[in-house]
């Protein structure tokens, strides 16, 4: 049976932890899978285990799986991050400890995935030997933690290695353009601000599709071999204009370096669906891990 272990890789505060599950006869050449789980930035119900549980027990059950993608994974991670505060879900901030308290603002959840990350590649020693695998916002995190411009904002004591491969699963690219698509839904612009503020102008620097040329994925993701763009067509919460906006910024990527390669993934059901029921993550994971092997 696979073995799982929830491990700290900060003291600030209880939600900078790690879920590290490894299979069963692992593969010690075979590609750590990370995954970094959406919410939004704020939504405590979404974990590291509530994201990974479902696609592991796919991953591990299902032959077609069995076959042909858990023998060339080392192991599997997941990570939990500082939340920024969530209406349906209020704190006291008089009394509750700031090590319980989620009051998290830009770049701190950012920080928490990159120090999550170092921990993860210090501990194990898997290099950029690694996939990067986030759901909505989790897509923004990991795309935002290849951007040279945000590498140099956040500070870890250990410098860490691109990975080899990041998939955005029904991803949050261009924050202004996600919140003028939805205009008439007042919670976008409330859990965007709530997470970076009210200067637009900072929405625009962080995000992944928006920023071109040398401080974005294009000039800080040179370990990078592909990226893959899952989106499902009955999402109804993140429209198909966030994959086409980052799908041309990609194209830059794929033009700066030989052998990189831009994947679309079609996959099904509403936005959660994909790691609620397991299936559309796990087959993301596989259709990676089959690209980086060809």
């Amino acid at each position: 049976m696979p073995t799982t272990e929830t491990l700290p890789y900060g003291t600030d505060h209880a939600l900078q932890t790690v879920t590290v599950t490894t299979l069963d006869n692992p593969n010690p050449e075979g590609y750590w899978v990370i995954l970094i789980h959406g919410g939004a930035w704020r939504d405590p119900t979404q974990t590291s285990s509530s994201y990974l549980t479902p696609a592991l027990t796919t991953l591990t059950t299902n032959p077609l799986y069995t076959t042909t993608t858990t023998p060339h994974i080392a192991a599997l991670a997941s990570i939990s991050y500082r939340l920024s505060p969530h209406p349906a879900h209020p704190q006291d901030p008089v009394t509750t400890s700031p090590y319980d308290l989620r009051a998290a603002k830009h770049p701190d959840h950012l920080a928490d995935i990159r120090a999550a990350i170092s921990f993860l590649k210090d501990r194990y020693g898997f290099g950029g030997r690694y996939i990067l695998v986030g759901h909505s916002c989790g897509a923004t995190l990991a795309f935002q933690g290849v951007m040279r411009a945000l590498g140099l904002q956040v500070q870890v004591q250990a410098q860490v290695k691109s990975p080899v491969g990041i998939v955005g699963m029904a991803g949050i690219y261009d924050l202004k353009l996600l919140r003028d698509c939805h205009a008439a839904v007042d919670a976008y612009q409330a859990f965007i601000v709530g997470a970076f503020g009210e200067d637009e102008g900072l929405w625009d620097s962080v995000s992944p599709a928006r920023v071109r040329g040398g401080g974005g994925v294009v000039g800080g993701w040179k370990g990078g071999r592909l990226a893959v763009l899952a989106n499902s067509p009955e999402d109804g919460l993140v429209d198909p204009k966030q994959r086409e906006a980052m799908r041309g910024l990609l194209g830059e990527w794929v033009e700066g370096g030989e052998g990189r390669r831009v994947e679309v993934l079609d996959i099904v059901g509403d936005h959660d669906d994909a790691w609620e029921k397991g299936e559309g993550l796990a087959r993301a994971i596989a259709f990676a891990v089959e690209k980086l092997r060809e």
